[in-house]
């Protein structure tokens, strides 16, 4: 059976927890440990990103994950413009052994919607 996209994140989804972007403000504003990483395409980047994000885009994500971040159980936050490569890339992530991944849900667009900073 060929599955679409859709059919991909819908099934992933089921897998990921999503946290929100009020309670990613509250991470970055407590100075809490954890990693922020910015998966969208380099392009994406001109509008800027959100504060001490990592930017590994989501083609290179499964292959240098392990660069930067070796412990399997730090706590990562991924996001992308809306929310949908997220959950794919926290999906993949949980598959490569990461227990402790998340998925920013509606992406740095609710982040720039809400008046939230970013960093140029």
């Amino acid at each position: 059976m060929k599955k679409s996209f859709y059919d991909l994140v819908s099934e992933a989804s089921t897998d990921v927890q999503e946290i929100d972007i009020f309670q990613l403000k509250h991470l970055i504003d407590s100075e809490y440990n954890f990693h922020l990483i910015d998966i969208r395409e380099d392009n994406e980047l001109n509008s800027g990103k959100i504060k001490n994000a990592l930017h590994i885009g989501r083609g290179i994500l499964d292959r240098e994950i392990e660069s930067h971040i070796s412990d399997r159980s730090d706590e990562i936050v991924l996001y992308c413009a809306g929310g949908v490569r997220s959950i794919l890339g926290a999906k993949t992530l949980q598959d490569m052994g990461y227990q402790k991944v998340f998925s920013l849900r509606g992406g740095i667009s609710d982040w720039i919607n809400s008046g939230f900073d970013l960093n140029e």
